[in-house]
């Protein structure tokens, strides 16, 4: 125990010198505005939240895969006599949940056993319940290539695909959070049966790798990105019937480890991509893109406005000269607006502590490190404000007046 609080306390020292990494930012263990709720915002207004959630309803999924193994392990049934045929798949292939089913890790696989859950502390485990894992190895796994006959690789009847998932055609960004079909806490009314676990791999399907025309009673499309090799273009079970077959019980063996390879690869794309797009703009800014632009337009009319007093002052010839000084105010305030715009940084909220969410929505900085980094912009921001103001202002002021 002792060892773990001063681990978390080195944990905590060292997070103030630098920025948080993807995989804590997923196991919600950052603060605003780098946390979880602010990069799915971030994603939503790119309109590639489908990403993230499908990453989340695959993490869920494979949670309850996990409380299905412990539920047949705390009965005092052994994986390989409950479920022979996914004993047999893992012992084959291998499996993420190999240390939960008992397989020894020393044996030799076709992939690796560790899972990215198993990979992090028990704490991160308890936080990534509802939200988070750890990133894969390099190279996708090869196992999806050949799931089933009914479950192929590749398709050569598809019309054109984009070639990242942040890049999607006929997606238009949202404002409005949707709300995940799977659910954020397993239910424990009852025990957890395999039907339970078709039915969660079945909806996750149909919601993200089904093409649209097929997902039932849905109008909207979800399907995210995926490269040729890992897409599944059928699910032959179904969570209505159990499956008596020998084909299909064989097909219900691959339904734990069925998305792992995906949800790996969409980990990666968002930590690549995504991720350090959002640091930029929320460690290093405090503005919404739409908020920016709003201070871009109003610092161009303020601007305006003040250009024109300042040359009707000077070719009015308007006596006491000192007037002119009042021209510093929408000078300051035009000036403020369109470097807040440059930089994505308002100045007065930082120093308020406050950061965007949605456009004019704000909280609280709580991210020690991002709370000093910001405070330095807005620091560099203020003076550079401060001097272009005085600068302008003393020009109007050096200029003789001349009636016209």
């Amino acid at each position: 125990m002792d060892d773990e609080q001063r681990r978390q306390d080195d944990w905590a020292k060292d997070r103030k010198n630098r920025l948080p990494t993807f995989t804590e930012v997923l196991s919600r263990r950052t603060r605003p505005p780098v946390d979880l709720f602010m990069f799915y915002l971030f994603l939503q207004r790119e309109g590639a939240e489908d990403i993230l959630d499908f990453w989340l309803d695959v993490q869920q999924h494979e949670n309850l895969c996990r409380a299905y193994f412990k539920d047949v392990r705390k009965s005092g049934r052994a994986i390989r006599e409950d479920w022979p045929e996914y004993w047999d798949y893992a012992r084959r292939r291998g499996s993420i949940y190999g240390t939960v089913v008992g397989l020894n890790p020393q044996t030799g696989t076709k992939r690796s056993t560790a899972s990215t859950g198993e990979m992090l502390s028990e704490w991160d485990r308890q936080n990534l319940a509802a939200a988070s894992d750890e990133k894969a190895a390099r190279s996708p796994s090869p196992r999806l290539t050949s799931v089933s006959p009914g479950v192929t690789a590749v398709g050569t009847t598809e019309p054109p695909r984009s070639t990242t998932p942040f890049s999607l055609s006929g997606r238009t960004p949202t404002l409005f959070k949707r709300a995940s079909r799977a659910p954020t806490i397993i239910p424990r009314s009852q025990a957890i049966t395999r039907q339970d676990l078709i039915a969660s791999a079945e909806r996750i399907y149909y919601r993200y790798l089904s093409p649209a025309g097929t997902t039932p009673g849905s109008n909207e499309n979800h399907e995210i990105y995926l490269p040729p090799a890992l897409r599944i273009h059928s699910f032959p079970l179904s969570s209505t019937h159990e499956p008596k077959t020998q084909s299909e019980m064989s097909l219900m063996a691959q339904i734990p480890d069925m998305f792992h390879a995906q949800k790996e690869y969409c980990y990666r794309a968002m930590e690549q991509d995504a991720f350090p797009r959002f640091l930029r703009a929320k460690a290093f800014g405090n503005l919404t893109p739409v908020s920016a632009l709003v201070r871009l337009i109003a610092g161009l009319v303020i601007l305006w406005i003040g250009l024109a007093a300042g040359f009707s002052l000077i070719f009015l010839d308007v006596q006491p000269k000192s007037k002119r000084f009042f021209l510093f105010i929408p000078y300051a305030l035009a000036i403020l607006f369109l470097i807040s715009h440059q930089y994505e940084l308002d100045p007065v909220l930082v120093f308020l502590g406050q950061s965007e969410s949605t456009p004019f929505r704000t909280l609280r900085i709580r991210e020690p490190y991002v709370k000093k980094l910001l405070l330095g912009r807005a620091i560099w921001v203020t003076i550079l404000v401060a001097s272009c103001t005085v600068a302008l202002t003393m020009i109007f002021w050096a200029v003789p007046g001349h009636r016209l």
